[in-house]
């Protein structure tokens, strides 16, 4: 695993997320219930960032909504919880150090769901 630091902490508000543009990929790194995680942050259906969505809980999970057609992923595993997207979105391992976030964007991009964060 190779980690890179992607932000502080504190840029990322909590229930909310935050758009990293990093040299192979952005992500999106989102807070919510104490945890963290980091996503692609791109829709799978639409090709719109998913930064820009709200976060929240959707059918039990914790998800982040699509803006444009309401899509929801799984922030553990990528997984679109509803229509119109049937495609995962990639998910990342975060660490967090102190105020450091790290991300692992070398991973495979698919966590189990049982791994937790």
């Amino acid at each position: 695993m190779a980690y890179e630091r992607v932000c502080a902490l504190s840029e990322v508000p909590e229930g909310g997320a935050l758009r990293v543009e990093l040299a192979d990929v952005d992500v999106a790194v989102i807070r919510y219930e104490g945890e963290v995680y980091a996503l692609q942050d791109l829709c799978s259906h639409a090709e719109v960032p998913l930064s820009e969505g709200d976060v929240e809980t959707f059918g039990g999970a914790p998800t982040i909504e699509c803006w444009l057609h309401g899509s929801c992923f799984d922030l553990r595993t990528g997984e679109p919880t509803n229509l119109p997207a049937t495609e995962p979105v990639d998910v990342y391992p975060v660490r967090v150090e102190g105020e450091a976030v790290l991300v692992d964007t070398e991973s495979d991009g698919r966590l189990p769901l049982a791994s937790g964060n």
